[in-house]
């Protein structure tokens, strides 16, 4: 056989077992098409509290629909109880977050912004079927939000500049006001914002060393309880914040009674809730921050960080260099 016929038979085998393997890979393309679709795994929705996701004690679940009343998922309905569990979650991690550097607080927020950004396609759906936005506004939305983490992550090492400092006092003292965080802080989420509104008011809160008790919004919760799953991946000590979900009145009256609540933000709140919660926040002389028209992509200054921050003055004697009664 002349090397020409042996070359061609060689291309015509090569050539049957192309064919054959496209054949083949066509075959089993259309079987897999064939095959049954896959069962829709849904999400199973969970509270946060104490760096945990428990589902609520009372074992109640209430529907959440879309702007056009679609069903989206069930989710826990939370109990007075669950809200009692929050603060004592609240109140034990206040101590060594209060207690941690003003730059540590800065990283770990900028790390919950990252984190956030790796899962933005997920915020962007559950934004846009919570609101009824298309997805260039739910983009929009949870791009701002992204960016009001890092806009707090900043502010962690400076507000301490900007609201404290020395006293000029006549006599011979040091006077000096430094901020100090009030403590556990009741947040009711805004009702109609329920991605960048709830950043909006947990962020300050925790910024400047306060931990949290967030009530999510009762028509659109799933924002901030998939926020709780990015909050647990981010290095935020467990209990720093904690999510509720369920009946704004129903968890939001507990909370302002209770005496080892510091502060309430009524954020969330129409105005006969919040004039009752007001009344009920003042047994133990909470700080109360009054539910108040707010553009939430306007920029947010410094108001909602000196809103839950006390103000520690130390008297400290300049005292004397020698006998000369000379003074520092």
């Amino acid at each position: 056989m002349s090397e020409k016929s042996v070359k061609t038979e060689k291309a015509e085998k090569t050539e049957r077992t192309e064919r054959t393997e496209r054949t083949e890979r066509t075959e089993r393309t259309e079987r897999t098409e064939r095959t049954e679709p896959r069962l829709s795994v849904f999400k199973t929705y969970k509270l946060y509290v104490g760096g945990k996701f428990p589902r609520s004690e009372s074992g109640r679940v209430y529907e959440v629909s879309d702007s056009k009343g679609n069903w989206l998922a069930n989710v826990p309905l939370s109990s007075r109880k669950d809200a009692r569990d929050a603060v004592v979650a609240a109140r034990k991690a206040f101590g060594a977050w209060s207690g941690a550097t003003a730059y540590n607080r800065g990283q770990i927020l900028y790390r919950v912004a990252e984190m956030l950004e790796g899962r933005r396609e997920q915020f962007v759906r559950e934004v846009a079927d919570a609101e009824g936005l298309s997805r260039p506004k739910a983009s929009a939305v949870v791009d701002a939000s992204i960016d009001r983490w890092v806009w707090y992550a900043g502010w962690t090492d400076k507000i301490a500049q900007v609201v404290g400092g020395g006293n000029p006092v006549a006599g011979p003292f040091f006077n000096l006001s430094s901020p100090e965080p009030t403590g556990v802080v009741a947040v009711l989420a805004p009702r109609e914002s329920s991605f960048l509104g709830l950043v909006s008011v947990i962020a300050p809160v925790i910024a400047t060393g306060n931990t949290a008790v967030v009530v999510a919004s009762e028509r659109s919760p799933l924002p901030a309880l998939s926020l709780g799953e990015v909050l647990a991946t981010s290095d935020l000590p467990g209990g720093v914040v904690n999510i509720l979900s369920g009946r704004t009145a129903e968890i939001a009256a507990p909370l302002a009674a209770h005496q080892d609540v510091n502060a309430i933000d009524l954020a969330g709140a129409d105005e006969t809730l919040a004039k009752e919660l007001e009344i009920a926040a003042a047994d133990n002389l909470k700080r109360v921050l009054r539910p108040q028209p707010v553009d939430y992509f306007a920029t947010p200054g410094t108001d909602r960080l000196t809103a839950f921050l006390e103000t520690k003055t130390v008297w400290h004697p300049t005292g004397s260099l020698g006998a000369s009664g000379s003074s520092y």
